[in-house]
């Protein structure tokens, strides 16, 4: 295809950044990858994430990072941190819903093109185990901040791609686990790009036939 390579935006955490994995062994960079080779034309992910990150610490990363233009491709994903922290749900639920209408917004106003991914499932890595924290404790509160992120990204006519089944694999499979023994590691991002591509790929193939 001769066109203009597309652009990229991925919003989030630990889990967009890929910490404890090499940078290509990113889930963004994994699915940039992967679009390339379907002979898809797209520029490299900007990234703004950071470990640690909640909702508010993500809204003011992006405010600092001085956006100034908009993309073809805007993804979000956000929560962990604010159940591990045991932040207010309705903090997460408000801050969600502004950083939604934010990634809109970046992404031209077209919310087809944003797609938010669920918050993985890590009460079944080794960290939790061997911090004593309760597995389904985590399960259940995951699964509320999951179903809210739903509701606002279906209200917005974005997409919602969930990846929590798959994450819940590691438990019986360490080989999903990053050496931290906490985060994902480069085989679970994979993972996660099989469960989004088809829905991703048709969008950025429909954007392409349109220019």
């Amino acid at each position: 295809m001769e066109n203009e390579p597309l652009s990229f935006l991925a919003l989030g955490d630990s889990y967009t950044i890929g910490e404890a994995v090499n940078e290509y062994e990113r889930w963004p960079s994994q699915l940039v990858e992967r679009l390339r080779k379907a002979e898809i034309p797209i520029e490299d992910p900007r990234i703004i994430a950071t470990t640690g990150w909640t909702t508010d610490e993500l809204i003011q990363g992006i405010e600092k990072s001085g956006i100034r233009r908009t993309y073809d491709l805007v993804t979000l994903l956000i929560g962990v941190n604010n159940q591990y922290r045991s932040y207010p749900i309705e903090q997460y639920e408000k801050e969600f819903e502004e950083l939604l209408n934010n990634s809109i917004r970046y992404a031209a106003g077209i919310a087809e093109n944003v797609f938010v991914i669920s918050v993985p499932d890590y009460g079944v890595t080794p960290f939790s185990k061997d911090k004593g924290l309760d597995e389904s404790k985590i399960a259940s509160e995951l699964d509320n901040y999951n179903s809210i992120a739903e509701r606002i990204t279906a209200s917005k006519n974005a997409s919602f791609i969930d990846i929590t089944p798959d994450s819940k694999n590691a438990k019986n499979d360490t080989s999903l686990i990053a050496k931290d023994g906490l985060h994902p590691s480069g085989k679970m991002y994979k993972d996660w790009v099989d469960v989004m591509y088809d829905l991703i790929y048709d969008l950025i193939y429909d954007n392409l036939s349109t220019r």
